[in-house]
């Protein structure tokens, strides 16, 4: 019996070195394996820098900025003296490397931020802060009855809020129904006046006033055959024209005109006045301030006129006082030439009438003599 206890006591001891030994040496060889990793990663990181030449603790963009120098130097593409693949290979690994290190340091940085950023919300506040929606301050009694008069203050700018919203909405109302009636009126009257020019129409030709009118009677004769011209419209803008009318902006044209043609005379007569040289200089600088003025005002004019003209080409320009007033002395400086050029041959006339006696005598005498 003791020799089977032994016996199974023997085979137990093996099955649990069997089991538990193998499984802590395994655990074991994982945790030499992950400080020797970690050891080996620290070390490639400095192995890192020192490929890199930069020193720990710099930024993204320093490694960047050393990355490019160092594989300008050394890219076998790049054609310099220094150009090396190998090299190369282990700048640009260690670039790799250097960035996933510098990433993951920032990544936990964030997140130790924002730990510490809801921490710092996570603070409770003080309980008496949270009654009377925070309003007042002092003892429990102070800030009630300054909780009670905000409360009041609140009620009375919300009655003022709804009386005003109150006024503007039956005001908004008086508004619509004064401008309804304004219009009724307005449909009224011009009912009214048609009704009275129909029945002035209607007496007129019961007293037979239309009678001499020449066509009575008649169809109205198509002043334009052509197919693109609406023939009532033609035909009503004909008998406006033939009556006088005119629209708008074809009296305003003729004013513009009128009016520069008659500034320009104006200026050149108080021109011919001062003569040639200027002797009253005062006035003529006069004149042409008047001149200006009255060109600012034409111009006013012409803002007018192109507003309401129908034609983009038959928009006008403004008038400039200066070219106008040198236009003046241009013309007033042709026109003492022509003057001066007139009395010239005036008098050459004038001798020649007076030396034509003695040329005809002369005359008569040689040919006597040569008889």
């Amino acid at each position: 019996m003791k020799l089977l206890d032994a016996i199974r006591f023997q085979s137990s001891r093996c099955t649990f070195h069997a089991l538990i030994i193998p499984s802590i040496i395994s655990w074991h060889r994982f945790l030499i394996f992950r400080m020797h990793s970690a050891i080996k990663n620290k070390s490639t990181i400095k192995e890192c820098y020192r490929i890199l030449n930069v020193s720990e603790g710099c930024s993204v963009e320093e490694v960047r900025n050393s990355y490019r120098c160092l594989a300008k130097k050394y890219h076998p593409d790049g054609g310099s003296v220094s150009a090396d693949a190998g090299k190369f290979v282990q700048i640009d690994e260690a670039y790799r490397a250097l960035l996933t290190h510098l990433s993951h340091e920032i990544k936990q940085g964030e997140s130790q931020d924002d730990e510490g950023a809801q921490s710092e919300y996570k603070v409770p506040q003080h309980r008496h802060y949270l009654s009377f929606e925070g309003v007042g301050y002092g003892t429990p009694s102070q800030r009630q009855k300054q909780y009670v008069q905000f409360r009041v203050d609140r009620a009375t700018e919300q009655v003022l809020d709804f009386r005003k919203l109150k006024l503007e909405r039956q005001s908004a109302e008086n508004s619509m129904v004064a401008k309804d009636v304004r219009q009724s009126k307005k449909v009224k009257i011009t009912q009214a006046i048609e009704r009275l020019v129909e029945d002035l129409i209607q007496e007129s030709m019961a007293k037979g006033d239309f009678d001499h009118l020449s066509g009575k009677g008649k169809p109205l004769e198509k002043f334009s055959y052509c197919p693109h011209i609406d023939p009532m419209t033609h035909n009503l803008n004909r008998i406006l024209i033939d009556n006088g009318y005119q629209p708008e902006w074809i009296l305003l044209q003729k004013e513009i005109r009128e009016t520069i043609e008659k500034l320009r005379n104006d200026l050149l007569a108080s021109r011919k006045k001062l003569g040639d040289p200027i002797t009253k200089r005062n006035q003529w600088d006069e004149n042409c301030e008047n001149f200006k003025e009255d060109i600012v005002k034409l111009n006013k004019r012409i803002n007018d006129f192109n507003l309401v003209v129908p034609l983009l080409n038959r928009q006008m320009v403004h008038f400039n006082a200066a070219k106008e007033i040198s236009r003046v002395e241009e013309t007033y400086s042709s026109h003492q030439v022509a003057l001066r050029k007139e009395e010239m041959k005036t008098d050459a006339r004038v001798e020649e009438k007076r030396l034509s006696p003695k040329r005809s005598i002369f005359n008569w005498l040689m040919l006597l003599k040569n008889s």
